[in-house]
């Protein structure tokens, strides 16, 4: 068995994202966005409850294929594991002013597409429709478009395999049965 990870060329780039935006503001930490009672529950449940005390409800109106919109400093705090459960609800990608660096490594390792796009809260209202290219760089909103590096290819690889454990699955560096 050959566990060489396939060429780069060979890897399929994710796809560009285009869904409703939910706009939240600045410095929302992990504790307001995943609430301690709802880490005793199971993931499937628990995700209902992401946003809780900020938003009742919000959990009820996200559909798969929307877009989180955030201020700055977003997911500053204790680093509970909010992405699976954004992916869960079917947040298909995350942008904000500014991540905070745990919090945007732990998407990215969850396989939630993020990417820090400075003043994108200033182009964005809620229910707009915004696309996300990771691998071109390029964010487009009603009011702007935005234009930046794009994501590394290590990064892109990891979300195209759905997170980090997938990835090293994929690659043959961690048993298929490491993702159970």
């Amino acid at each position: 068995m050959d566990h060489r990870p396939d060429p780069p060329d060979a890897r399929r780039a994710p796809d560009p994202v285009t869904g409703r935006a939910w706009l939240f503001g600045d410095s929302i930490d992990t504790d307001a966005m995943y609430p301690g009672f709802a880490m005793k529950l199971e993931p499937a449940e628990a995700a209902r409850h992401v946003f809780y005390d900020l938003r009742p409800g919000w959990t009820d109106l996200v559909i798969e294929g929307d877009v989180l919109v955030a201020g700055r400093n977003f997911g500053v705090g204790s680093s509970r594991p909010v992405a699976p459960l954004l992916r869960m609800l079917g947040i298909a990608a995350l942008v904000a002013d500014e991540i905070n660096s745990l919090f945007l490594r732990n998407a990215i390792n969850y396989g939630l597409p993020a990417m820090t796009v400075p003043g994108i809260t200033g182009a964005v209202a809620e229910g707009d429709t915004v696309t996300v290219d990771l691998t071109r760089g390029v964010v487009e909103t009603p009011r702007r478009r935005f234009e930046l590096a794009p994501l590394p290819d290590m990064v892109l690889d990891i979300l195209d395999a759905g997170g980090l454990v997938p990835r090293l699955v994929a690659d043959g560096l961690l048993p298929a049965d490491a993702t159970a």
